[in-house]
């Protein structure tokens, strides 16, 4: 079951390749920002609750979706390169076997 997870995940991040080509950005922006959402992580300096909410909160597939659909719909490529970005990082994190983090101590 664990292969087919990583399976899923890693069609999500081609599906997220697949998306970003349809935006109108030079392919050297997908690589250049798409470790970016681990940024997030500065919120553990605030503390480890804080940064399992950022961290949490940038990794969340469906905070990415809703972030890509909003620019699709309002025609704003740069929002939905945002989504696209999140969506494809969140995934392949989770091909990598990394996931959500936990805010107990």
């Amino acid at each position: 079951m664990k292969t087919l997870v990583k399976l899923e995940e890693l069609i999500q991040v081609l599906f997220s390749i697949y998306l970003f080509s349809l935006l109108p950005f030079a392919w050297w922006v997908f690589l250049v920002f798409f470790l970016a959402p681990d940024l997030s992580l500065i919120g553990l300096l605030v503390g480890k609750r804080i940064g399992a909410i950022t961290y949490n909160l940038i990794h969340h597939k469906a905070v990415a979706l809703t972030v890509y659909v909003l620019g699709a719909l309002l025609g704003i490529p740069i929002l939905s390169l945002v989504g696209v970005l999140l969506f494809g990082h969140s995934s392949f994190d989770r091909v990598l076997g990394l996931s959500l983090l936990s805010s107990r101590s």
